[in-house]
């Protein structure tokens, strides 16, 4: 079995679906230190004119060291439609509009305290448009035990020998230089970094802007077309 493991993104890009549709089992990590401004309380789509620009989930105010299953959202303002609003421009180019605008007005349409739980839905709600038939599940609600971690790398080493049938674990290339081989090869496990292949698509604009949002993909491309853009990867 191979397994991927991955914080809990917003609507992330096409790599983390990549990972989803292609291991077994995909684990989303939540026991771990919040950073700011990462890919957990916003992502990217285009701007009206060129360029692009966030929409972003507010967060409650926090402590340095909270994890990020810990994290509460801040819905003293409508962030759910705020952000709809930001997508409105899509309208006149975008040809799946509707479909995508309705996708997240049901997503935001419950009110959810964890950060952790909006992009939970978020995610399940992408894969069953792209028929993704895939068990998310999110660590803290697992109640696996695993072996103390020394290291950075070992979190995903000790879940995976947690699990006992993992043969695999697979990562974004960008950890390359973050996971000690040696480690995972010594517990019988093979580590691999998948590199997805982004292919350009027809944003109706000049330039064409990469690696933003899925909302960005969904819009101007069917299921079927982002399956494919989804099998294009290279193992490392």
């Amino acid at each position: 079995m191979n397994i991927s493991i991955m914080q809990p993104y917003f609507f992330p890009y096409l790599g983390y679906f990549s990972l989803i549709k292609h291991t077994n089992e995909f684990i989303i990590f939540d026991p771990v230190q919040f950073i700011r401004h990462g890919w957990i309380e916003r992502n990217r789509i285009l701007k009206p004119a060129e360029g692009w620009q966030y929409i972003q989930v507010p967060l409650q105010k926090h402590s340095r060291g909270t994890l990020i299953k810990d994290i509460s959202i801040n819905n003293n303002n409508d962030w759910g439609n705020m952000i709809i609003s930001q997508l409105q421009h899509y309208k006149k180019a975008a040809p799946y509009f509707k479909i995508v605008v309705d996708m997240l007005k049901d997503v935001f349409s419950n009110e959810y305290v964890s950060i952790v739980d909006l992009n939970l839905k978020s995610i399940q709600v992408v894969c069953e448009y792209l028929e993704i038939k895939k068990t998310i599940v999110v660590f803290s609600n697992m109640n696996l035990a695993i072996e103390h971690v020394n290291a950075p790398d070992e979190w995903a080493l000790n879940i995976c020998k947690a699990l006992g049938n993992v043969d695999e674990y697979w990562n974004p290339p960008g950890g390359m230089s973050f996971f000690d081989r040696s480690k995972y090869e010594s517990n019988q496990i093979k580590l691999k970094f998948q590199k997805i292949c982004l292919m350009e698509y027809n944003q109706k604009r000049a330039n064409f802007e990469s690696a933003l949002s899925i909302i960005d993909v969904m819009m101007f491309n069917p299921p079927k077309k982002i399956n494919q853009m989804l099998d294009k990867y290279e193992l490392l």
